[in-house]
């Protein structure tokens, strides 16, 4: 079950088994004939079971979660005055630590009494598993060399992906969809991966989105995971980033329904929400409706960071917007449930870098009954939507997922 408990605070989720829902039927093409196969994504990825601080301080615990921890050997700051920005943190901080705190406490009391979040299991050498280094960035960048497609049948008509053939398939300047009823485990660019039923991708970076927009598609529902600018990435160098400004240049307006739910997901620096609340959504046309909180526990239940950390926190933001209708909805007022401000979405998070939760089964109640969905900046895929990025395809490679045989099943 994805969806483990839901109150008026927000839901918890099996992060795991959201993925999983999506390849309940896998067929594999090897040499010109089919085999069905059970996929399932590799649960030792969301086996997080021990909090990162249990390692690096002395834990002040209140019985249920940790809420700040006593660091054994502290650092001393050269400048112990705190800069605007970290000001800036601690007040946004101080502004929603209730209502993470209590959400919190009452939907993983929820969720045990549900016999979810209980797992103190340990490690073991199974776990230890390793994936290949992503280089679908630098296929991105090598593909920009090559001029855009002027034909006009090959730029807005999509390509068909049918498992037999992929190696004429041009994946960076064409959308390519799955129309089958189900996940095609194919081979692309020397690679398998695995393709989600009735779902649609384009690889490609900030500068080859034309092809996106030809599409033609009208989308109802459009989720934003941009590469923000921070020191950590920086840093770390594990992808790309792109300064605020640029995300203006994204044709949201082009992409949108009439009444469109927009959610984007914001770093914990106010800056970053401010961006997006005061410029980025009024220059789409977006009026803010919400301000969700996805929160990461452990297996157990406990914040991964301490509530009140000062490097980490163990929460993220995602901030709702919607264009206002101009037209009747005759397919279910999707605007008759209000969206509640404040609402937590609590998971334990993979251990993947930037895999974050899907929101499909969270935002049902949100949109019209067969929505449209597109997922901008993506690094996986999911049935029923368009997908598109630099790296769409990385958590479909193959590697992240167990495959065996399956008995075959009649269409």
């Amino acid at each position: 079950m994805s969806v483990v408990f839901q109150s008026s605070l927000g839901w918890v989720v099996d992060a795991c088994s959201l993925i999983d829902q999506s390849y309940s039927r896998c067929t594999r093409w090897s040499e010109k004939h089919k085999e069905p196969v059970q996929c399932h994504f590799k649960r030792q990825c969301f086996k997080t079971i021990i909090s990162h601080y249990e390692k690096k301080c002395e834990a002040v615990n209140t019985g249920n979660v940790v809420i700040s921890c006593k660091q054994n050997k502290k650092r001393k700051r050269k400048n112990p005055e705190l800069n605007q920005g970290e000001i800036d943190i601690k007040d946004f901080h101080e502004k929603v630590r209730t209502v993470i705190l209590e959400g919190t406490l009452s939907l993983v009391a929820s969720a045990r009494a549900c016999g979810y979040l209980n797992t103190t299991a340990e490690f073991t050498p199974e776990d230890n598993v390793t994936f290949p280094e992503c280089g679908l960035s630098a296929l991105c960048e090598m593909a920009k060399q090559l001029p855009l497609v002027d034909n006009e049948e090959s730029e807005t008509g999509a390509q068909a992906l049918d498992g037999r053939s992929t190696l004429d398939l041009d994946l960076f300047s064409r959308v390519t969809e799955n129309s089958s009823s189900s996940t095609l485990v194919v081979t692309l660019m020397g690679e398998e991966y695995l393709i989600p039923a009735h779902s649609a991708f384009l690889l490609s970076d900030f500068t080859r989105i034309q092809p996106l927009i030809h599409y033609g598609a009208k989308f109802d529902l459009i989720v934003i995971d941009p590469p923000w600018e921070n020191k950590s990435v920086k840093r770390s160098r594990r992808y790309d980033s792109l300064p605020s400004s640029q995300l203006k240049k994204l044709p949201i307006p082009s992409l949108a329904s009439s009444d469109c739910l927009v959610v984007t997901w914001v770093t914990n620096r106010p800056s970053h929400l401010r961006f997006v609340r005061d410029e980025l959504y009024p220059h789409w046309g977006l009026e803010v409706i919400a301000e969700w909180f996805w929160v990461k526990v452990t297996t157990s239940g406990q914040f991964v960071f301490p509530l009140d950390s000062e490097h980490k926190k163990p929460y993220e933001v995602m901030l709702l917007g919607r264009f206002a209708s101009t037209v009747d909805n005759s397919e279910g007022a999707s605007q008759s449930t209000s969206v509640v401000d404040h609402r937590l979405i609590v998971s334990v998070p993979s251990t993947l870098h930037s895999q974050k939760p899907c929101l499909s089964e969270v935002l049902k109640p949100y949109i019209k009954p067969t929505p449209n969905c597109l997922e901008l900046f993506a690094r996986n895929l999911q049935p029923g939507w368009t997908s598109w990025g630099n790296e769409v395809l990385k958590f479909q490679h193959a590697s992240y997922f167990t495959m065996t045989p399956a008995e075959d099943k009649a269409d």
